[in-house]
């Protein structure tokens, strides 16, 4: 309990001859105290915010936050995305009390920090080193100090090598190095309202172009920010990133204003009833995007986000039936095309009057560019891996050969052929109310959230190829005599006619 502490103290403590001078021990206490602090400051990042700023008001979403901060400080953590709705230190955590820690950790290492004008960027580096030069940090960090010559609010360097520069979205980066690259809120009020996606796009060419390529070998990239957009930089990172498995492994932490229990994050500062009112002041997408982190291409998707049930065990629940699905596209050379298969388990579960009734849940998913031979081959392995007991594949483009191909290896397969005016949008409408009916299951994986962020921006989003495979499947389920719903019809009755015989 006592390591860490200054040696001098605890002399002092040691030799006391008697406990009678009641002013000195309580004097030792205090410094006790004091060192404790420095040292938690040191070793933990609230620790060091809550030493140097007295009046944070600490909330569990920070916790969550520091955390993660401080596996990138030991380098277990290398790519982080931190999507969080404004005025819950965002900007404070991460460009202001982040980087001063940073460098009282690593004092010769090199930060560059980004905001979407430079003139934010600057502001926070002149906080950052007035931070850095300041009584508070000097009792914490005593061998960092600013070289002499440290003048520049936005570029500045420590007595020990280390670097800090900051530099606007759109500025050039050219001979600058970083340990680590803190990118906050790289898009403006003004880009976030507007109309054309292409703005949110050149926001990611300057970062792939630009800060991405500074990084030093080992390096790290924190991603703080409030979400605009499909297509904002979290949108285009993460969605690089699923093209990419394997290579820039992001780790994505969402935190809404209202978490799913309909509480409030951070209750400390913001009260339920505050948050409700701003909803109701908002329009829906922004509340949405900006608030909640779930950004659509529209407001009016037909499946909404809240209507999925999750599941959030690590297992999935028992199933009695599985349904296997693929939509496949046309030809591996065309950039837009996708073969995406879905496999969805029928279980049954209790609803909210207590009735067992059956329910279905997304087991896998899975899209990529194919030729016909790896078609055919993937098909297979995931034939295999699930034993479906029905397999359904649209009769189209390379579905027809691959139903072919699959029938002639003994894989029974049914082959799906929407009728004439039965569109995707009409097939989606088809299965809303079964979603609205809170039987439609997702886990909490990562291809549950793919899935999930396709039918949220259909039908604008830039592809719908796991959206067609999944309608597929929840048609075969409405459709195989699982499930009634009060929107379906009821059957006409059927008349025998009486067999006429010659």
């Amino acid at each position: 309990m006592l390591e860490g502490i200054d040696p001098k103290i605890l002399s002092k403590v040691r030799n006391l001859p008697d406990i009678e001078d009641k002013r000195e021990v309580l004097v030792l206490l205090e410094e006790l105290e004091e060192e404790g602090k420095k040292e938690l400051a040191r070793e933990e990042f609230l620790g060091f915010v809550n030493y140097v700023w007295p009046a944070f008001i600490e909330g569990r979403h920070h916790k969550v936050i520091a955390k993660a901060f401080e596996r990138v400080i030991k380098g277990d953590l290398k790519r982080l995305i931190i999507n969080m709705p404004p005025r819950h230190t965002k900007s404070e955590f991460a460009s202001y009390l982040l980087p001063a820690w940073f460098l009282g950790q690593n004092p010769e290492k090199k930060i560059i920090q980004t905001s979407h004008t430079a003139e934010l960027s600057v502001g926070f580096g002149r906080k950052v080193r007035n931070l850095v030069d300041s009584e508070d940090f000097k009792e914490i960090f005593p061998e960092l100090a600013l070289r002499a010559d440290s003048k520049a609010a936005g570029r500045w360097s420590t007595n020990q090598g280390g670097e800090y520069f900051a530099i606007g979205v759109g500025g050039a980066v050219t001979g600058k190095g970083a340990d680590l690259l803190i990118i906050d809120d790289p898009h403006s009020e003004q880009d976030g309202q507007s109309i054309d996606p292409a703005v949110f796009d050149k926001t990611y060419e300057w970062y792939t172009s630009g800060p991405r390529q500074r990084l030093q070998p080992g390096g790290a990239i924190i991603v703080v920010m409030t979400r605009w957009h499909l297509r904002d930089l979290t949108g285009k990172i993460i969605k690089a990133s699923t093209q990419r498995e394997g290579v820039d492994e992001w780790e994505l932490i969402e935190f809404p204003a209202l978490m799913p229990s309909g509480n409030s994050l951070w209750p400390e500062f913001w009260s339920k009833k505050e948050l409700l009112a701003l909803q109701s002041e908002l329009p829906a997408p922004k509340w949405e995007a900006q608030y909640q982190q779930q950004p659509t291409s529209e407001g009016g998707a037909l499946i909404k986000r809240e209507w999925w049930k999750r599941w959030e065990a690590d297992n999935p629940p028992q199933c009695d039936f599985i349904i296997q699905s693929w939509d496949t596209a046309f030809l591996k050379t065309r950039r837009a095309d996708y073969s995406a298969c879905t496999t969805w388990g029928v279980f049954y579960h209790p609803d909210d009057e207590g009735q067992t009734r059956p329910n279905i849940i997304l087991l896998d998913a899975h899209k990529e560019r194919l030729e016909f031979p790896e078609l055919k081959k993937k098909a297979m392995e995931f034939y295999n891996d699930w034993q479906p007991d029905a397999c359904i594949i649209e009769a189209k483009a390379a579905g027809a050969p691959l139903v072919f191909e699959l029938r002639a290896m003994g894989i029974p397969v049914s082959e799906y052929t929407p009728s004439r005016g039965n569109d995707k949008v009409a097939r989606v409408n088809a299965v809303a109310d079964m979603f609205a009916s809170g039987v439609v299951w997702c886990p909490e994986t990562r291809f549950g959230e793919m899935v999930i962020e396709e039918f949220a921006s259909f039908p604008v989003g830039e592809h719908d190829d796991l959206v067609d495979s999944s309608t597929q499947a929840l048609l075969r389920f409405r459709q195989g005599g699982f499930l009634r719903l009060h929107t379906d019809e009821e059957d006409e009755p059927m008349y025998r006619k009486t067999a006429a015989y010659y």
